[in-house]
């Protein structure tokens, strides 16, 4: 029951219009761990510099799209 999935990038967005958006990754459930706690809010990673960006809970840019807030630790992701 093994199933043929893409290996998860060192770096990974999920806005579409991102350089660092793989449509294909998405077609599977991804789980992203910072410092060991499990997030359900992130928009991108990246492994190697150790960050997540989550949205703000009230602050909108310009287009009326959450701002992205950066977390800094260690980043683990994979799938669920």
């Amino acid at each position: 029951m093994s199933e043929n999935k893409p290996e998860l990038p060192d770096r990974l967005s999920a806005n579409p219009r991102s350089p660092f958006h793989v449509e294909a990754i998405f077609e599977f459930d991804i789980g992203i761990k910072l410092n060991g706690k499990e997030r359900f809010d992130v928009e991108e990673y990246c492994i190697s510099e150790g960050w997540v960006m989550v949205p703000s809970p009230k602050a909108l840019d310009r287009r009326g799209q959450p701002l992205l807030i950066k977390l800094k630790g260690a980043v683990e992701a994979y799938y669920c």
